[in-house]
């Protein structure tokens, strides 16, 4: 058996999932903090230098779901493995946001997508040459428009 260790938590103005954007790309206006615990400040030398950076966290609300489900942005149920929902087998999410400051070992970040109080587990820096892929496929989403998170759905 394998555990994580919380590193820190994530602060925002979004107290329920229905008020939660479902991507930070598309609100990236949204503010947030990430409070990283003092026993992992040190991790944080040089961050400041990158202009984004990857959250990763626990979804510790998301609830459990069938490995097929229905999403927001198509009529047809996906696996879990072929969406961005929150309920997964191992709950992990991840986002990347733009790094606006940091302030002793409270960063201040925009772009956030996530619930109030979010335990952290991990952050990367977001490196353009590594992390963007020209050639990528975007799936069962080729094509699909923007569509706006219905009431209820998560």
């Amino acid at each position: 058996m394998y555990s994580l260790k919380q590193i820190g938590v994530i602060h925002t103005t979004f107290k329920t999932k229905e008020a939660t954007p479902i991507q930070g790309a598309f609100n990236p206006d949204a503010e947030g903090t990430v409070e990283v615990f003092p026993e992992y400040a040190d991790g944080l030398k040089d961050i400041e230098t990158f202009s984004h950076i990857w959250l990763f966290y626990l979804f510790d609300r998301a609830g459990d779901l069938p490995l097929v489900l229905p999403v927001f942005l198509d009529d047809e149920p996906h696996g879990v493995f072929a969406t961005r929902h929150p309920s997964r087998p191992n709950g992990i999410g991840m986002t990347a946001v733009r790094l606006i400051r940091i302030s002793g070992r409270v960063l201040d970040v925009s772009g956030i997508d996530v619930l109030d109080g979010t335990p952290l587990i991990d952050i990367k820096p977001y490196v353009s040459r590594f992390d963007s892929i020209d050639d990528a496929s975007d799936g069962w989403l080729e094509g699909k428009g923007e569509r706006k998170k219905p009431p209820g759905r998560e």
